[in-house]
């Protein structure tokens, strides 16, 4: 099935394209026009926390997103290289630590189906055929 790339610099100003080519790609693979705006929203959580853990790492890497059309489903990878680094390197716990666990809340909340894992952040949506 087709699989669009995106890469974009960890920068909070991309993370609006990605919500808007993540729409797009959403509505075009069949996913209901209801569920949408929890893609767009979604995603844009996914995207600025992968931008927040790049920057707070350190990382020049670009952010990675994969809009993965499948037979029946269409999902979304959100990918980081923040992963290489331990969570709460260079900084005492705290706030980064609960903003990353109040996106992971928010995405978890607009998703039924989503995987985390060290760097990755998978979201599945059903779709209908055309």
């Amino acid at each position: 099935m087709a699989t669009v790339e995106l890469r974009f610099s960890a920068l909070p100003e991309h993370v609006r394209t990605a919500r808007l080519v993540a729409a797009a790609v959403a509505r075009r693979a069949g996913v209901d026009e209801a569920v949408l705006d929890e893609v767009r929203l979604a995603v844009g959580e996914a995207c600025t926390r992968a931008v927040g853990l790049h920057q707070s790492a350190g990382l020049t890497a670009p952010v990675q997103v994969a809009l993965i059309e499948e037979e029946k489903q269409f999902s979304i990878e959100v990918g980081d290289e923040a992963s290489v680094t331990a969570p709460g390197d260079g900084s005492p716990g705290g706030a980064e630590t609960e903003e990353d666990d109040m996106g992971l809340a928010v995405i978890s909340g607009l998703v039924d189906d989503v995987q985390v894992t060290p760097g990755l952040i998978r979201m599945t949506w059903p779709t209908t055929p055309a």
